[in-house]
């Protein structure tokens, strides 16, 4: 279970890097060029002392992180209709059902009945931390778009878990060995696929411009060019961190933690993220925590220590 812990702990410092990364580099750009950093981390294990892109799971774990890492992209749809909080709230809580019913359905992995509960605590705690203390203002269409686009988010998430479990199983079928960082970064290369693909698509006028394919402002140009190389030197350590604190080391014991336990178990774990965030919020840009998000994190925490005792 500690892999699990230390994933929570991870992501919840990518979280906040991620956010001053987000806001230097855009979310498109700032997603694909994080992932390509840890790429980097990851490669010079993975093609050292790891199996590389070798072995029997490698296509499964490549969809895998097509999927998962996919996600992000209905995520920061969420985001920018929904908000933060919301669009949180339905990811983490609802990517552990998702992907503890597709397991069970699909490889047959059971929980027992008091793993379901303490999960169901767990996420029941993120619930009450997370929730808007007031109704959103926007209109029905806008939150319909909003909830549709972040329960994709959710789903992929949870079913680029179940396929890594998948991953796991044909390894071990092949009488083959894989470890967490090389599982990581083989996820890691169909991510950068998927986001690399949105980039070009988010940047496709700018593309265009460059190739002469449509006439482009010179001036406008020649800002943009000024206004990348400002935000490269403000903001390249924090793009680093985040890239090693979520898709390198923070997914590397994500995988860890997926090779000994079922997604029913880490990821109810993993949606404790957000409750660790407010504490490092708190630190960095001086939110106050609310008493209702302290009770919520009180919660999930008597929930994922009872889950570690019943999961041994």
């Amino acid at each position: 279970m500690f892999p699990a812990f230390l994933t929570t702990l991870l992501f919840a410092f990518s979280a906040v890097t991620g956010t001053r990364t987000a806001k230097l580099f855009g979310a498109a750009e700032g997603n694909f060029w994080r992932f390509c950093v840890a790429a980097g981390i990851l490669a010079a294990y993975a093609h050292s002392l790891g199996q590389g892109i070798a072995g029997p799971g490698f296509a499964i774990f490549f969809v895998s992180g097509c999927i998962g890492f996919g996600g992000d992209v209905a995520l920061f749809q969420g985001y920018v209709r929904i908000g933060s909080r919301l669009t949180i709230l339905i990811v983490q809580t609802m990517a552990a059902p998702f992907a503890a019913i597709t397991e069970w359905v699909w490889l047959g992995n059971a929980l027992s009945g008091q793993e379901i509960l303490c999960a169901l605590i767990i996420l029941g705690g993120v619930g009450l931390a997370l929730a808007p203390g007031e109704h959103i203002q926007v209109d029905r269409r806008t939150m319909a778009a909003g909830v549709v686009y972040s329960l994709i988010a959710a789903y992929c998430q949870g079913f680029g878990a179940v396929l890594a479990r998948k991953g796991y199983d044909v390894v071990k079928a092949n009488g083959a060995e894989i470890d967490g960082i090389t599982t990581a970064y083989q996820r890691l290369l169909g991510g950068i696929v998927v986001t690399g693909l949105f980039l070009l698509f988010v940047k496709r006028r700018e593309i265009m411009e460059r190739v002469g394919w449509i006439e482009s402002d010179v001036e406008a140009r020649a800002g943009r060019i000024g206004e990348r190389g400002s935000m490269w030197r403000k903001g390249w350590y924090w793009l680093v961190a985040n890239a090693m604190c979520g898709p390198a080391f923070g997914v590397s014991c994500y995988q860890w933690a997926l090779l000994y336990k079922s997604t029913g178990v880490v990821l109810p774990i993993v949606a404790m993220t957000p409750l660790l965030v407010i504490p490092l919020a708190r630190l960095f840009e001086g939110e106050k925590p609310t008493k209702r998000s302290l009770l919520g994190g009180l919660i999930a925490v008597v929930g994922a220590v009872g889950l570690t005792m019943t999961a041994g």
